[in-house]
């Protein structure tokens, strides 16, 4: 059987991921065999990479979830597609039918849930095996650069547009500018909000292209920014950073009865008080993931050209050099790196 290079995560340890050469998968009479155009490299993988992560990983296995490609084959139970379309593929690669969050169209929160990139192999390769549930159709004008960032377009989307219900007028800090802080960012300049995006001295590239997306770029301290209106503080808050401690900022920054957003992980413990959430009346939700209508819905976006990723691209690498792509990352020089199969 031919044979495929891929990046495998193999163990737990730190530095453990290199380039193997693989089968090609099988495919069940549900799958499609998806031919990869392109894959992001999310933080998660760079986590998984420095063994930093907090979640379970099923060792070895092949990185990446955010990818796009086109159809190679079909299960004979497929129907709805055929070989040749451009598609995008959703994470939730395997789900339980019966869990009770999977029965009310939430399965991105069925705890049993496994995706790709650390339950089920992913796409930094060639092929990929995708339940055909997990399908999207890409429009012929989106480039696949562009949409195998529909990912995490829709994690944003999920954590200010579902989870933070931001309105015309508000004031938003974004507390880090990585790819999510970015695009959540971007989705809450789309409600019309006044933004601001928080970052360190080191995330100086980062922070301008804040500015592409028409927010203010604040290096440190907001507290001016946030009390500058009424003296109050912001009205949202979105945690977009990977660490515990910047929920204190969030705390401190947010307004009386105002929101904080959460979809950045953090698994160091908090070591402060929660009480400035019971004084102010704050409501904290935590965002995680998302589902189809979230994905038809920045589908959209994307095609229409509202939502613009272009800005937050910063090169794209062939998969056997995955670890300049992953350095070039975690070094900060790019938000997002793209591979591209050989």
């Amino acid at each position: 059987m031919k044979e495929m290079s891929a990046v495998v995560n193999y163990a737990p340890e730190k530095g453990s991921v290199e380039l193997r050469s693989l089968s090609i998968p099988e495919i069940g009479e549900e799958d499609v065999l998806l031919k990869v155009a392109n894959v992001g490299v999310c933080g998660s993988d760079l986590h998984q990479w420095t063994a930093d992560h907090s979640w379970h990983v099923n060792y070895p296995v092949v990185l990446g979830h955010e990818f796009a490609g086109t159809i190679a084959a079909k299960g004979n139970r497929v129907s709805e597609w055929k070989e040749g379309d451009r598609v995008v593929s959703e994470t939730a690669a395997i789900i339980d039918p019966n869990n009770p969050m999977s029965r009310s169209a939430l399965y991105n929160l069925d705890p049993t849930r496994k995706g790709f990139g650390y339950g089920v192999n992913g796409a930094m390769t060639s092929y990929v095996r995708v339940p055909a549930r997990c399908l999207h159709k890409v429009p012929d004008h989106l480039s696949f650069e562009q949409a195998c960032l529909t990912e995490p377009c829709c994690v944003a989307f999920n954590a200010v547009i579902e989870n933070a219900r931001i309105k015309p007028g508000d004031r938003v800090i974004v507390l880090g500018p990585g790819t999510i802080g970015l695009l959540c960012a971007a989705m809450a300049k789309l409600c019309g909000a006044e933004v601001a995006v928080v970052g360190l001295p080191a995330d100086a590239a980062r922070l301008k292209i804040a500015e592409q997306y028409h927010c203010i770029s604040i290096t440190g301290d907001a507290t001016a920014w946030a009390k500058e209106r009424d003296g109050l503080g912001a009205d949202c808050i979105i945690d977009a950073a990977g660490a515990s401690a910047t929920l204190q900022l969030a705390l401190q920054w947010v307004r009386p009865k105002g929101h904080i957003s959460k979809v950045g992980w953090g698994p160091q413990p908090m070591n402060f008080s929660l009480d400035p959430l019971v004084q102010k009346n704050v409501t904290l939700q935590g965002s995680f993931s998302h589902n189809w209508p979230i994905w038809e819905r920045v589908l959209a976006l994307m095609s229409s050209g509202a939502l613009n990723v272009t800005p937050i691209i910063g090169g794209v690498w062939s998969i056997s050099n995955w670890l300049d792509a992953f350095e070039k990352m975690h070094h900060g020089e790019v938000v997002k790196s793209i591979l591209k199969p050989d």
